[in-house]
């Protein structure tokens, strides 16, 4: 299960290196580094579950909302690996799942959930931030479950008591994150608002963050 989630984690990683290099410009790169830092501190507050498994913030939906979700993919990526080969956080051998479950997935659900929502939304700031803060929900939930799935079917822990265990306490951890997530969001609408990449991304559209409307 290790090796097929690290081949599946690795071809995704590729294809986001392949895009970063066709889109990335200087510019970006600050906002990139600044959103890793800020995604490697959060992931360092673990919070212990049963089954012998941990949970923490994740802050796929937070890069994903900045950076666009396959940058998303790409500082989670880094991130994870930094963790496991410094800290010891996560192990190696679980890298590869490790990145598909908390980065690939994660990422990618909550870029996903920001281009469905502005296709059938009003184009306002509310309708954005009360989106950030479900995509941002929704990628803790995916990630726990993907995690409890890769546990399940590689015996190491019985499904059925690792998924209740990763989805009750990641349904709390989740509310946190959406949280933090949105005041993050909100702050930078205000102040920068061509920083946040999931905006850019359907600018073409005629998307602008505008005020919440009275």
């Amino acid at each position: 299960m290790a090796a097929v989630a690290g081949v599946v984690s690795i071809g995704a990683v590729g294809y986001a290196l392949k895009r970063a290099n066709a889109t990335l410009d200087e510019k970006a790169v600050p906002l990139l580094g600044v959103t890793g830092a800020f995604v490697f501190a959060a992931q360092m507050l673990n919070f212990p579950v049963a089954g012998g498994t941990s949970g923490h913030f994740l802050g796929a939906a937070l890069a994903a909302v900045l950076l666009g979700p396959w940058m998303a993919c790409l500082v989670l990526a880094v991130v994870l690996t930094l963790q496991a080969f410094i800290f010891a956080d996560g192990g190696i051998a679980a890298l590869g799942a490790n990145v598909l479950n908390m980065g690939v997935l994660g990422a990618l659900a909550a870029g996903a959930i920001l281009l469905a929502a502005q296709r059938v939304l009003p184009e306002t700031r509310q309708a954005f931030l009360g989106t950030v803060a479900v995509a941002s929900w929704l990628a803790v939930m995916l990630g726990a479950f993907g995690t409890a799935l890769c546990l399940g079917l590689s015996g190491t822990v019985p499904f059925g008591t690792v998924l209740p265990a990763m989805l009750g306490v990641h349904a709390l951890i989740g509310i946190g994150e959406a949280v933090i997530t949105t005041v993050a969001v909100a702050a930078v609408l205000t102040t920068r608002p061509d920083l946040v990449g999931a905006l850019r991304a359907t600018r073409a559209r005629g998307f602008a963050p505008r005020p919440v409307e009275a």
